[in-house]
C-alpha cells in the first residue's frame, strides 16, 4: 500500500450500490444497480484499492450480499477490503480464500476481541479493525447499537495484535457531506502505531488535502481515507484526488 491511499466505497444493500445517511438503512440512495460495473469504473479511474461493505450483513450478523461481492472480485484486479457481517473465523477464511485481500472486523472487535486477535495471528496483514463511533463511543450491529466503550479503548486493545489498519468512521458525519472529522481521527492516530484510515463525512477535495497534510506529520500512522457519496455525487473528481495524493 502507498503511504496514503484513497479507498472508493461500495456499500451494498439488497444487491445494489448505495450510500446511507448516518448509517440509517431507510435513508439509502441507490447509485448503481451493478456493483461489479461500479467497481470496474473505480479501477479504470485509477484507484488502487476498493472498500466494500455488506450493509445487510452488518445488520444481520452474517454475510448477505455474497453474490455481489463475488461479482466485484471477478470484475477487478485491484485489492478489495470487505466488512459487514463477518463474525467468525469460518467467514473470515471463506472471504480470504475467495480473493478478498483484507477483512474488516467491526462489531466483533467490541463483542469478541479474542476472535480479532486470533484472526490477526492467523492472517497477518489481512485483518482490519473497523471502529464506528457516535460521539466518540463505539457503535455495533450496523450502527444500530451504541456501546459504552470508547473508540480509543477499542483501538488500544488491538495495538499489538498485528492488525493491518484501523478504519475509524464518524457515524454522525457518514453520508452527510459535512467534512471529515479531522480532530478525532488525528487524535486517534496520535495514540496508535497501527495505521488509521479515515472514514465518514468526506465532502470535497479540501478534506483529502487536509488529511494529506495531517498524514505528512504522522508518517505511517494516518494511512488513507474512504470516500463514498462525494465521489458518486461528483463533488470530488477522482483524477484531482489521485493527483493530490501523488503530488
Amino acid at each position: 500500500m502507498t503511504p496514503f491511499t484513497l479507498f472508493p466505497a461500495i456499500d451494498l444493500k439488497d444487491g445494489a450500490c448505495v450510500r446511507l445517511q448516518r448509517g440509517e438503512m431507510d435513508r439509502a440512495t441507490v447509485y448503481a444497480t451493478d456493483p461489479a460495473a461500479q467497481a470496474r469504473a473505480w479501477q479504470d479511474a485509477g484507484f488502487s484499492w476498493l472498500h466494500v461493505v455488506d450493509l445487510n450483513g452488518a445488520f444481520a450478523g452474517r454475510p448477505v450480499n455474497g453474490d455481489a461481492v463475488s461479482a466485484i472480485l471477478g470484475a477487478v484486479d485491484m485489492p478489495v477490503q470487505l466488512g459487514g457481517g463477518i463474525r467468525d473465523m469460518a467467514a473470515i477464511e471463506t472471504w480470504l480464500q475467495a480473493g478478498i485481500s483484507r477483512v474488516i472486523l467491526g462489531s466483533v472487535a467490541v463483542k469478541n476481541p479474542a476472535l480479532v486477535s486470533e484472526a490477526c495471528r492467523a492472517f497477518p496483514g489481512r485483518i482490519v479493525v473497523g471502529i464506528d463511533a457516535r460521539d466518540g463511543m463505539v457503535a455495533t450491529e450496523g450502527w444500530a447499537d451504541t456501546s459504552t466503550v470508547s473508540a480509543l479503548d477499542v483501538a488500544l486493545r488491538f495495538e499489538n495484535a498485528g492488525a493491518a489498519a484501523i478504519v475509524y468512521t464518524d457515524i454522525g458525519r457518514d453520508g452527510m457531506l459535512t467534512g471529515v472529522n479531522l480532530e478525532q481521527t488525528t487524535a486517534l492516530a496520535d495514540r496508535l502505531s497501527t495505521p488509521v484510515i479515515a472514514s465518514g463525512g468526506v465532502a470535497a477535495l479540501d478534506d483529502v488535502t487536509r488529511l494529506l497534510e495531517a498524514a505528512s506529520h504522522r508518517p505511517g500512522r494516518l494511512a488513507g481515507v474512504i470516500i463514498g457519496r462525494a465521489l458518486y455525487d461528483g463533488r470530488i473528481d477522482p483524477a484531482a484526488a489521485l493527483s493530490a495524493v501523488a503530488a
